[in-house]
């Protein structure tokens, strides 16, 4: 995979971490020119002064009022837990955000974080399904030292990462959700403790809230809300209050197609795990249910399956990463449609073309607003297929959070089965230290202009689309034409460019075809085999074809090493390439046996 042009090590100023001044300067430097990073860096610091005035002394004086004396149950979540990992956290070993820390009898709380990821999981709370999931005495009484553990070392000293808003949020559903598994045979000074801490982390999120960072964030603090005033029967004005904000931020964030504004599919994933919980505790409490949250969640589960690739798994868009197969199960299982997915998301810009257990969905929309773009990927016109029951072309696919690195890779458009430009990516993020250190990596450039149309005749299904992302530095607009077949046997592309090429030398320009890590190759003539538990897909094109090694990042058990189809060319001389994945009809048992001799040898 070659690296992007745009993906550079992080500046450090002079004088380390520690010197304000020359940070401060540095900064300066990298926001010279650049108006859009300009507003970001302002939004966020001001966001950032409400939400510590809103949060410190003066706004927080309140947090720790009135304890609720009983608890209302919330219904289980939908991530289930397992018991072997039940069993490891029992030992003292937390296997969180990717990474394995060893606790040796100490508090996890009082050892310092492999990672900022890992401490954000770890003060979340979420790994108590673990012990939830064993359900016996044992993991009971272990919950509960650990929960005392977080209020005696970590509650009074308000440490950053476990009063971040998400993360309140996350631990705050957490302790509601899983409290019959830490008040079962607890003691009157633990639930004491227990109820009071609740209660001064529901009041901390409701300052906090409104500053919470935009997106995701911001609605789990509202979903929060909802559940922490019904949990701790804060009475109906504060939960029909919490509900009518959670209806505003809902209708804020999620697009009419059910896509979220991010673009990330992984983000509807991870709000419907947590408004369908939701849903039921209000339907239980015989409160009212907000138009929005219904429409949210009628929405969101359509996408669910229109981003469903034929092997169950999600597709690899903006930040999407290896998705829960059991958590969509139960997911899809609140689905009464059961018709076919809609076929093109217009807001959220997707297209999908599907036929004879053939699956095509392709990404045709402009990347996200700056503010939502944290995750965002230069994947613009990139698709990915999958057949009878396998993912054959793919994205790299977002990585685990421990490895950084990984994750500015995952974002480049090389990442991305599309074309690539003299190693450039087609949308730029900021990637230098002390940048990304106040605002993460936002996108800072872009298409301007991303359009698709759509065209369903008697032979098969075709889109057209277009983006200038490479038009200002190179004077190139990318299009492509993806077609398929009504029996789903066949895909057709065309790649072209148009414009006046500069700045881009011999073999520019490179068309990638990433190839999920279980797909074997062989090369049969002019024609390359794909082949997959005896589906097998041969692919042509009119232009040399390498096949090159490539790298899966979506794997729960980490990277894994790929191939990938590349075709590379020189735009001042050729404008475009046909290309052709064609089912075989005829059996092909041996050419899995072929590729396993050949890489024997």
């Amino acid at each position: 995979m070659a690296p992007t042009g745009e993906v550079r090590p992080g500046a450090k100023a002079a004088g380390g971490e520690g010197s304000g001044e020359a940070n401060v300067e540095l900064v300066g430097a990298q926001l010279a020119g650049r108006p859009r990073l300009m507003r970001l860096l302002v939004s966020e610091a001001t966001r950032r002064a409400r939400h510590a005035l809103r949060t410190g002394p003066l706004g927080g004086w309140q947090f720790a009022r009135l304890v609720p004396e009983t608890l209302t149950s919330l219904p289980p979540p939908l991530h289930r837990g397992e018991p072997a990992l039940a069993a490891e956290i029992y030992g003292g070993r937390f296997r969180l955000a990717g990474l394995l820390v060893e606790t040796n009898g100490r508090s996890p709380f009082a050892l310092d974080p492999p990672s900022r990821a890992f401490a954000a999981e770890l003060h979340g709370f979420g790994w108590l399904r673990h012990l939830d999931e064993t359900g016996d005495a044992l993991a009971s009484a272990n919950a509960r030292v650990l929960v005392s553990d977080w209020i005696r070392h970590v509650a009074p000293r308000q440490r950053p990462i476990a009063y971040e808003t998400e993360v309140v949020a996350r631990r705050l559903v957490a302790w509601l959700s899983y409290s019959d598994l830490l008040l079962h045979r607890a003691d009157a000074g633990f639930r004491r403790r227990f109820l009071k801490s609740l209660a001064a982390q529901q009041r901390f999120l409701r300052q906090a809230a409104p500053e919470a960072p935009d997106g995701l964030p911001r609605l789990l603090a509202r979903v929060a809300l909802v559940a922490g005033a019904i949990g701790l029967q804060a009475g109906t004005p504060h939960i029909r209050l919490a509900t009518r904000l959670l209806a505003e931020e809902l209708d804020r964030q999620v697009f009419a197609d059910g896509v979220h504004v991010s673009r990330n599919p992984a983000t509807g994933i991870a709000i419907l795990a947590e408004l369908l919980p939701l849903a039921r505790l209000l339907e239980a409490e015989n409160q009212p249910m907000p138009k929005s949250l219904v429409n949210a969640i009628d929405r969101l589960l359509p996408m669910l399956r229109f981003f469903r690739h034929a092997d169950g798994a999600v597709a690899l868009f903006n930040g999407a990463g290896a998705s829960d197969p059991q958590l969509m199960t139960r997911l899809l299982r609140h689905d009464e449609t059961l018709g076919e997915p809609i076929s093109h998301a217009r807001q959220g810009g997707y297209q999908r073309l599907s036929a004879g257990g053939t699956v095509v969905i392709a990404d045709t929309g402009a990347p996200p607003p700056p503010a939502f773009s944290g995750e965002a990927h230069a994947g613009t016109l990139a698709f990915e297929f999958s057949a009878g029951g396998r993912r054959f072309v793919v994205n790299c696919g977002a990585p685990d959070a421990a490895d950084p690195r990984w994750r500015r890779l995952a974002r480049s458009t090389a990442a991305h089965s599309t074309l690539t430009l003299a190693d450039h990516s087609s949308s730029r993020f900021e990637t230098t230290e002390t940048i990304e250190r106040l605002l993460g990596a936002p996108l800072i450039e872009g298409p301007d202009q991303v359009l698709a149309s759509r065209e369903d005749a008697g032979e098969g299904m075709r889109i057209l689309a277009a983006h200038d992302g490479y038009a200002a530095r190179f004077g190139l607009v990318h299009e492509r034409m993806l077609f398929l077949s009504r029996r789903g046997d066949l895909i057709q592309g065309i790649d072209r460019l148009t414009g006046s090429a500069r700045g881009v030398g011999a073999g520019g320009a490179a068309l990638r075809f990433h190839l999920h890590p279980e797909i074997s190759v062989s090369r049969v003539g002019e024609a390359l085999l794909l082949s997959a538990d005896g589906e097998v897909w041969s692919f042509q094109a009119e232009a040399a074809v390498t096949l090159e090694d490539g790298m899966f990042l979506a794997d729960p058990a980490g990277p894994r090493r790929s191939l990938q189809l590349v075709i590379s060319f020189d735009p001042r001389r050729r404008q475009d390439v046909a290309w052709t994945f064609q089912r075989r009809r005829e059996a092909c048992p041996t050419v899995d046996a072929m590729v396993r001799q050949s890489r024997a040898r």
